[in-house]
Parts: structure tokens; C-alpha cells; sequence
């Protein structure tokens, strides 16, 4: 009895290339996101991983290189593609002059589904997150912490099969971080997969079961978390692989005692 072929990868990326002007932002990036993995994207400021996450997931367009999200590539069936993949972006504004119910809805209606079915989604999500209470309230009187659960439940509402989040848990407060964490360990361990883009090397090391170090628009280091970090934390290992530490305590004038 013949085998069946293994399951193509919940994001496959090949030779992913762009240019702002001058700037090479990302060259010719290779990455693999195992299914059911919670994988975590992490560099420096301006390393090109925000701009590699948003070719990934159709927002914007590589000059070369290709993706495929579980099989299926990305710039050739956009619309089926996004279908399948749940995104929270670093710094895009949200609808913030409605209330969190009406853009719960809003997006689960943009993305195709049955107002009914969109209706008692967005019911859980809100109970999910812990949103119930403050979801006739505009999102733009809304905390750091609830923008980043509210923006996190559109990402969800149509059931996707891959979460790519740049840095959701920037501004967000210990109890709200705790709950986002308990929410997409959820998301994994019922089949899903997350991406993970984050400064935070500790929060990364002990959240995600894969990661990839990313620097001047190109990949470092990937596998597991523990293949990569080695015998060290991967806070250190990041230090090494991308330099730039400086020694020193600094000028005698700062220096109290």
C-alpha cells in the first residue's frame, strides 16, 4: 500500500526578493513554517521582517521569490490564499470609529461569510477575549491591550488555518499578554499554525516551538528553538549571530560613583 505524500508546509517561502528604491529590504529569503507550529519570526529593526511577513501574506507584491500557503501559492490564487490565513499587522490602523462588535463583524463579513454565521463568531470572540463588556464602546477609547485582542479576533473570525501576528504583544499589559498566549497555544494544539514576529528573545523562547533569526533582509538561522538557541539563550544567540553589542559602561561623566 502505497504512502501518502507528506503534507506541504503551513508557509513555504523561496527566494523571497524586494526593493524600496536603493534599498535591498529583503534577499532572497527561504523559509519553511512547519504545520502546527508556533513559529517565531525575530531581528532587529529594520532586518525586513515585517516587509517579508506582508509578502507572505498577499499584502505586498515581491519582486521575486515565491510563497505557498499549505500548498497553495499565494500570488497566483490571492483571494484563496487569504482565505486561509489570519493576520495582524504592526502599526496598520484599525476602523477605530466603530464600536469592537461592529468591526468583528465588519471583517468576518469582508471576508465572504453568511451574516449569521458571522453574528455568532463574533459573539464567541468577544467572550473569548474577554470583550463582551466594552463591545458597543468605539475601538478608538480602547486600552493598548484590547486594540491588540480586537484586532487579534478579526484575524480569526474566518476560521483560518495559518495566524501571522508582527508583534502582538507590544503595549500589551502581563494579564492581556497571558491571555493571547493561552489563546493561540489553543489555536496550535487544535491543528493551526501561528507566526510570531516579536522583539521580546524570552517571550519567543519560551512561546514558540520554531524560530528564525532574520537580518538585513536575509535568514541567519531557522529550525527548532532549541537548534537554534544551542547550549545558550537565544537572546545570546541572536547577539551573536547579528552583532552590533557594545562593551563598555559608558563615559565617566555617567558614571554616579
Amino acid at each position: 500500500m502505497p504512502e501518502n505524500p507528506p503534507l506541504a508546509p503551513a508557509l513555504e517561502i523561496t527566494g523571497l526578493t524586494k526593493r524600496f528604491g536603493e534599498k535591498l529590504a529583503v534577499d532572497s529569503v527561504n523559509l519553511t513554517v512547519p504545520r502546527g507550529s508556533f513559529f517565531g519570526l525575530v531581528g532587529p529593526n529594520g532586518a525586513g521582517k515585517t516587509t517579508t511577513l506582508s509578502m507572505a501574506t498577499g499584502l505586498l507584491r515581491p519582486d521575486a521569490g515565491s510563497v505557498s500557503v499549505h500548498g497553495l501559492d499565494v500570488w497566483s490564487n490571492l483571494v484563496d490564499a487569504k482565505r486561509r490565513i489570519g493576520v495582524l499587522s504592526d502599526g496598520v490602523r484599525l476602523f477605530d470609529r466603530l464600536t469592537g462588535l461592529q468591526l468583528v463583524t465588519y471583517a468576518g463579513l469582508l471576508s465572504g461569510m453568511e451574516r449569521t454565521v458571522v453574528a455568532e463568531r463574533a459573539a464567541d470572540l468577544l467572550d473569548l477575549f474577554d470583550l463582551d463588556s466594552v463591545s458597543g464602546t468605539l475601538v478608538v477609547d480602547y486600552s493598548a491591550g484590547m486594540t491588540k485582542k480586537i484586532a487579534l479576533a478579526c484575524a480569526l473570525i474566518h476560521a483560518p488555518q495559518l495566524l501571522v501576528l508582527d508583534e502582538p504583544f507590544e503595549s500589551v499589559d502581563p494579564v492581556s499578554g497571558a491571555n493571547i498566549r493561552d489563546i493561540l497555544h489553543g489555536f496550535v494544539e487544535s491543528g493551526g499554525t501561528v507566526i510570531v514576529s516579536s522583539h521580546a528573545m524570552d517571550l519567543v523562547q519560551r512561546m514558540c516551538d520554531h524560530v528564525a533569526v532574520i537580518a538585513d533582509g536575509r535568514v541567519l538561522a531557522s529550525g527548532t528553538t532549541d537548534e537554534v538557541r544551542g547550549s545558550s539563550t537565544l537572546e545570546d544567540r541572536f547577539v551573536e549571530l547579528v552583532g552590533g553589542r557594545r562593551h563598555g559602561k559608558g563615559p565617566e561623566w555617567l558614571r554616579i560613583s
